[in-house]
């Protein structure tokens, strides 16, 4: 059993953990009882008690027959809380929405989580809007903007744990570990990242951490299809994503407030 800081893991506590987040991890495909006790190593019977007890609660939901089962309500509300109760997310808000009207781009907020980003904030563009919203969405964070800017601002000894082969998203996405690693050195001589086409095909990225906490954890950045890049556009995106991490700097707590001082 593992242990955190010289007490032991719950195990129940930790299997629960674990169903939950593969769950969440596989979206809109719904998994059978066989998959989820296969996948986590938890005898079938054990696996069906664990699931009957989160359906009850409202953690996980089953479809009319019974065999299928998906994340429940309950984690969309729980969530929602994270969101509504970060005191960062609540002072970086307005300022995304002035970044959104001056660019009329898409403007992102993240947190670094493990070796992930974490979409907490999204302004859609002006232009074209998602068929999905990003917020409560993880991607690695090697593969855009905002984790390369996040990264960039640890020395290459601290980086998150990762593979000397790099999960793709596209072509353009790094493949190896030392070619992620020049390209931080350039994000740091620049000061800010960007994602050519890394993360999605036709979209190009700039990202810049936010410099509250030493190293940073939450970023912001812009995303602009390659058609719209036109010259000097580069330039001016970078300039007002300055003008807003400053504002955002000024105003969002560095764990001098009152409140809990949460651990990023």
């Amino acid at each position: 059993m593992a242990e955190t800081g010289g007490v032991r893991e719950v195990k129940s506590a930790g299997r629960t953990v674990e169903l939950l987040e593969l769950l969440a991890a596989r979206g809109d495909q719904p998994a059978r009882l066989r998959e989820l006790a296969e996948e986590l190593g938890v005898p079938r019977s054990s696996m069906y008690a664990l699931l009957k007890t989160l359906i009850d609660r409202g953690w996980v939901r089953t479809d009319v027959t019974g065999s299928l089962y998906g994340i429940g309500i309950r984690a969309l509300l729980t969530g929602t809380s994270y969101l509504d109760s970060d005191p960062r997310v609540r002072a970086a808000r307005p300022y995304l929405d002035e970044a959104s009207d001056a660019l009329g781009e898409t403007i992102h907020f993240a947190r670094l989580d493990g070796g992930d980003v974490v979409y907490l904030a999204t302004r859609e563009s002006h232009e074209y809007l998602r068929p999905f919203s990003r917020v409560g969405r993880r991607l690695p964070a090697h593969v855009g903007a905002l984790g390369k800017a996040l990264l960039a601002e640890r020395i290459d000894g601290e980086l998150p744990l990762m593979s000397e082969e790099l999960e793709q998203a596209t072509p353009n996405t790094h493949r190896t570990r030392g070619s992620l690693l020049a390209d931080l050195k350039r994000v740091r001589e620049r000061g800010h990242a960007i994602d050519r086409e890394e993360g999605v095909l036709g979209i190009v990225g700039f990202g810049l951490a936010l410099r509250y906490d030493a190293p940073a954890v939450d970023a912001i950045s812009c995303s602009v299809p390659t058609a719209r890049l036109t010259d000097g556009r580069e330039e001016r995106i970078v300039a007002v994503l300055r003008e807003i991490r400053a504002k955002i700097e000024a105003v969002a707590p560095r764990g001098t407030g009152t409140g809990p001082q949460w651990r990023p």
